[in-house]
């Protein structure tokens, strides 16, 4: 690791202002320290966020709820009232590494990390995310990797809260160049699509603000499939809500994550459940409809079984 200057900033300007000229953003710091004890990145300084005033906050609404960026994923797993009202989100924290990394880790850090690819991370190798010519993963182990992608990098995006804000129509809020910039969620994540160096849609010295979440009285819920029962990244997960009346849903959206560059959403599912009973039937459709266009590699092709029984799992706790 080299050396770097450390600076704490008390507001977004004086973050903003101490960050250029090749410096980074600490909250939690769990992606960001292992990236630079590994040389992946090497920034001149490091800003300290976490006295930026109101980030920290959780704040319930009768028609959207705000989330600080500087809230961490275990404030987001324990809060009751968020519990009840956002229980899809609740469960993605819970699943989330560790309850030591939940404690420090933060909302804005677990969106806008950097990709978990092996080839990505080796700090001997350069890949195509790093600006070489070749993504490693396509003819080496792909294991984790994308089924679908709009370049040639097939690394996935690996954020749990991500996929279940995603069917929660919620709204990042940030702060770029002293204006602030609301993107959804897969605006958030769009760039990546097409640029294989791109983890998000960030520019150099945005800062993520806040998370808004419209209030909707619908359902969610969230799951994922792992190697291990805990402290493990998803295979594959998936979120879903709707509105539930008569055994019929309404509004329905479904997410999948670790299978994309970004949360992967398919409006023809989404409107294929419309007025539609909920039962295996119509779970299992929709999960045909979210997984068709699916282009397994070498070794990743048993995602899309465990994306299909993963999605019927999720819809049909819903209706639980």
């Amino acid at each position: 690791m080299k050396a770097f200057e450390y600076a704490t900033a008390l507001t977004p300007a004086s973050a903003r202002e101490l960050v250029a000229d090749g410096g980074a953003y600490l909250a939690g710091g769990n992606d960001l320290l292992n990236m630079m004890k590994d040389h992946l990145v090497e920034p001149t300084r490091l800003v300290n966020i976490k006295s930026l005033p109101g980030l920290n906050r959780i704040q319930p609404g009768p028609q959207t709820w705000t989330l600080g960026a500087l809230v961490t994923v275990a404030e987001i797993e324990d809060h009751a009232e968020l519990k009840k009202t956002f229980p899809g989100l609740q469960q993605a924290a819970a699943e989330a590494a560790s309850r030591q990394i939940r404690n420090v880790a933060t909302l804005g850090g677990n969106l806008a990390q950097h990709s978990r690819c092996w080839y990505f991370r080796h700090r001997d190798t350069l890949c195509l995310k790093k600006g070489g010519d070749t993504c490693y993963a396509r003819h080496g182990e792909n294991k984790y990797h994308s089924l679908f992608t709009g370049n040639t990098c097939i690394s996935p995006v690996v954020s749990n809260l991500a996929v279940a804000l995603a069917v929660l129509d919620a709204t990042v809020v940030v702060d770029r160049e002293g204006k602030e910039m609301r993107m959804t969620i897969p605006e958030f994540y769009a760039k990546a699509w097409d640029n294989p160096m791109a983890h998000n849609s960030l520019s150099p010295g945005d800062l993520i603000l806040r998370v808004e979440i419209p209030v909707q009285n619908r359902r969610s819920a969230y799951q994922q499939i792992s190697e291990k029962a805990s402290f493990d990244w998803a295979l594959v997960s998936c979120a879903a809500s709707a509105r539930v009346e008569g055994g019929k849903v309404t509004q329905a959206r479904i997410a999948l994550g670790s299978i994309s560059p970004v949360p992967h959403l398919v409006k023809a599912a989404n409107d294929f459940l419309e007025g539609k009973e909920l039962n295996e039937e119509t779970a299992g459709q929709a999960a045909e409809l979210m997984l068709q266009r699916a282009r397994p590699q070498r070794h990743n092709g048993y995602k899309i079984p465990m994306a299909r029984a993963l999605i019927r799992r999720t819809l049909l706790q819903l209706i639980a």
